[in-house]
């Protein structure tokens, strides 16, 4: 695995270059396009339809997640990226469209979208990632994965929360390939996804 090794500011620019002996992770003129990867969703326990709108708003997320690359943190003051692999879209997206998915996959709830479409809704899902990252450590033969996310439902006419929680996923990829990394988050989201759509509906309330 090639990794390139930024500092907090040029990822915050999007400035993603090279240091010495590292391939490249920006896509040149003529070179190879990255192979990209997506997540599925993962549907929640079905039940009795209710006639609720849901908005799932575009997750905050710290410069480092904000991008469509796969972060590799391999201490808590480091942040690299896959140089041979890349997301579908900027994480925040990618979370974003299989929440929607999962939670509308149990069909608890009459609609299920982005805030850029669909009706006025009856309440708002509110996502902050806090971590999407692969986490080598000494023993390079393993490679954890950690995931962590909070969730706030919000009301819309009045604005009230309806509840709170955190949620946390983790898998463990066997090697640092992307063809295990991958899979890895994956594992890592199907333990997030079918929870976090569970708690919306059964706290979702007109």
């Amino acid at each position: 695995m090639s990794m390139t090794y930024l500092t907090r500011r040029a990822v915050a620019l999007g400035l993603i270059g090279t240091l010495p002996g590292c391939a490249t992770l920006t896509a040149l003129n003529g070179a190879p396009a990255l192979p990209t990867y997506d997540l599925a969703p993962v549907a929640g326990t079905t039940g009795p339809r209710r006639s609720l709108t849901l908005v799932v708003a575009r997750p905050e997320a710290p410069a480092a997640i904000d991008i469509d690359r796969i972060l590799i943190k391999p201490n808590p003051l480091a942040i690299a990226y896959l140089a041979d692999a890349k997301w579908a879209d900027a994480v925040p997206a990618l979370v974003q469209s299989v929440v929607i998915r999962s939670i509308a996959g149990a069909g608890r709830l009459a609609h299920v979208g982005s805030v850029e479409n669909g009706p006025v809704p009856d309440l708002a899902l509110l996502l902050r990632i806090d971590a999407f990252q692969a986490e080598p450590g000494a023993d390079t033969a393993i490679v954890p994965i950690r995931i962590a996310m909070s969730a706030s439902l919000i009301r819309d006419r009045d604005q009230r929360l309806m509840a709170s929680r955190d949620f946390i996923g983790s898998a463990i990829a066997a090697t640092d390939d992307p063809g295990a990394i991958v899979p890895g988050f994956q594992r890592a989201m199907d333990g997030i996804l079918p929870r976090l759509a569970d708690w919306t509906a059964d706290n979702a309330r007109g």
